[in-house]
């Protein structure tokens, strides 16, 4: 595993411990090419389509991480210095924590880590449920090269985060970037839901915070799961002779910048 030593610390506080879950460990470097263009405007989806009582879960939740983002900077900490702190020098392409973090009642589990190139970005978060957390009738697409059975994992969504650890992006990604168990996109968007992190390890806020930030930002998750099939399917009738799934030139399928508080301005309006 390449490690690249990045020039930034960031804040520390006591670790409290809990025993860690197996690390997914089937992640490999992604390329520095992207199928699609980095997206220079806001994304907001048509909210006035949603139900209310959709709408009323998502500003719920956006205000939770509302919260979560305003006692850690009242203390002047970030979301990504709290994933860092007690995990010693960073390293590019590394997980943190080192062992992921997994809720062994949800089967939720996710890491951060670095090694993009997208400006603004420090590195991001991989979210994931794992096979014993996902709901009846879900079925994989056959891979050679995918966990499996009890060792499935899917690949909800990655979270982008900028140099002063708060989020700027979603990002979908081709199976490869970190040897997932490849879902059809309607059946990880019934996943989403299903992601919650109920612990204090390694950070009882951050823990917190993107739980919440998954539900906030659901409609654009699902578009972006949405399009990942769309261009796989794509690709894969550009170029026939290979494997979509495995092709090192397809990483990032979509990206969609975000902000929780236009998110809320935009459910609070929606409300009214």
């Amino acid at each position: 595993m390449c490690k690249l030593r990045v020039e930034r610390s960031f804040g520390f506080l006591l670790a409290f411990f809990l025993a860690p879950c197996s690390r997914f460990s089937n992640s490999v470097q992604m390329s520095s090419s992207t199928a699609t263009e980095v997206s220079a405007t806001l994304h907001v989806p048509e909210l006035i389509k949603l139900s209310p009582a959709r709408l009323e879960s998502m500003l719920a939740a956006g205000e939770e991480a509302l919260e979560c983002e305003r006692v850690l900077k009242k203390a002047g900490l970030n979301i990504v210095g709290e994933i860092l702190r007690g995990q010693g020098q960073f390293y590019e392409y590394t997980h943190y924590p080192h062992d992921d973090v997994c809720d062994r009642e949800s089967h939720a589990q996710y890491y951060y880590h670095a090694h993009r190139g997208i400006p603004g970005e420090h590195g991001h978060f991989h979210t994931f449920v794992r096979r014993t957390g996902m709901p009846e009738g879900v079925t994989p697409v056959p891979h050679a090269e995918a966990p499996a059975g009890d060792e499935a994992i899917a690949h909800l969504i990655a979270i982008s985060m900028d140099a002063y650890g708060w989020p700027i992006g979603l990002f979908a990604t081709n199976r490869w970037v970190v040897g997932e168990t490849w879902y059809p996109a309607e059946d990880v968007i019934q996943m989403i839901d299903r992601f919650t992190i109920d612990h204090a390890y390694p950070s009882w806020p951050v823990n917190r915070w993107i739980s919440a930030v998954l539900r906030l930002f659901r409609p654009q998750i699902e578009t972006l799961v949405r399009e990942r099939d769309r261009v796989v399917a794509d690709w894969g009738k550009r170029y026939v002779d290979v494997d979509v799934l495995e092709d090192r030139r397809l990483d990032v399928t979509g990206y969609r910048l975000i902000s929780v508080e236009g998110q809320l301005q935009q459910l609070r309006a929606a409300l009214a």
